[in-house]
């Protein structure tokens, strides 16, 4: 998205945590099956699969072309110049679910571009979930920018590095946000969880719906080493590509959900799933080995104390 339209606090929070990094530098096939022996398994909870046309499921915000769906809607790119970023949004809007996609980075000497994949409702109290991937030099890694705001309020940024090439082949990157929690994950791999704390004061999205957002856009006052790295427009133009899309969540639309308002056996699993100790342990190795800054470690920023969720990490 155009830096003009971000929250001016998100832009801050990510300045900062970018300046103070300089000391560490499905579709189902029914094959020979009925219709009708399957139906009986989608009634109660109607969830939205979406089986990756992106005809179907998206829309080009904006650009002026530099966003194009290809290979019969298989496949998204969005591509930056000079002139300008390009981006996109879901047709739907979602209130709980698990998002997939799957993301080809900016290849080689990426320095200064943001490539932003996230779920954001609207308004002055919004609620997003954010990955966001920060560009750097050939041969040095992108950093992984998540967050997550709740009623408006941010700050809660963790940013790892990534134990692979994101530019070589594409890679998925989702979100699973249930009543209980947010995880994000990597190729199955789970690298951050926020879990819902009300009951210690501590706002979860909850109660608005958002809808999927992605945009190529140049951020180079603060993306790579703390805006010291520019963008090398003779590169351009930049691009960033999608495919594999799939939604397996709850669609609000006038006003309701296409989900029961309480947890059933109707229900798809994602709905009360929470991490094994398998994910938990991969989920460790991850914060131990690539992650490379936590809010809640970062006692200066908080003079008057961590936020309350911090305590109970």
């Amino acid at each position: 998205m155009p830096s003009s339209t971000i929250p001016i606090n998100h832009i801050n929070s990510l300045f900062y945590l970018c300046s103070a990094k300089l000391s560490k530098y499905k579709m189902i096939s029914f094959s020979s099956f009925k219709f009708t022996l399957l139906l009986p398994l989608m009634v109660g909870c109607l969830m939205a699969a979406s089986a990756s046309n992106f005809n179907n499921d998206f829309d080009i915000t904006w650009g002026d072309g530099r966003g194009r769906i290809v290979n019969n809607g298989e496949v998204l790119t969005l591509s930056l110049d000079k002139s300008s970023g390009s981006g996109f949004q879901s047709k739907n809007e979602y209130l709980f679910g698990k998002i997939d996609m799957q993301l080809k980075l900016v290849p080689g000497n990426s320095a200064g571009t943001v490539t932003a994949y996230y779920l954001s409702s609207k308004g002055s109290t919004w609620d997003e979930i954010d990955f966001e991937f920060l560009g750097n030099l050939s041969g040095d890694p992108y950093i992984l920018h998540t967050n997550v705001f709740s009623q408006g309020k941010g700050n809660r940024e963790q940013q790892f590095y990534l134990w692979f090439d994101p530019t070589a082949d594409f890679h998925t990157y989702s979100i699973l946000w249930n009543p209980q929690s947010i995880i994000f994950s990597v190729d199955g791999t789970p690298i951050r969880e926020f879990k819902n704390m009300e009951s210690i004061g501590v706002p979860f999205p909850k109660n608005q719906p958002m809808r999927i957002y992605s945009s190529l856009w140049n951020a180079d006052d603060w993306a790579t080493r703390g805006g010291l790295v520019k963008t090398d427009w003779t590169l351009a133009p930049f691009t960033a590509s999608y495919r594999n899309f799939n939604a397996d969540a709850c669609v609000w639309s006038n006003g309701a959900s296409s989900c029961k308002s309480t947890a059933t056996s109707t229900n798809s699993a994602w709905f009360s799933q929470e991490m094994d100790s398998a994910k938990q342990q991969r989920l460790q190795w991850v914060q131990k080995n690539y992650m490379i800054y936590n809010y809640c470690n970062d006692a200066n920023r908080f003079p008057q104390g961590l936020p309350p969720e911090c305590s109970m990490s």
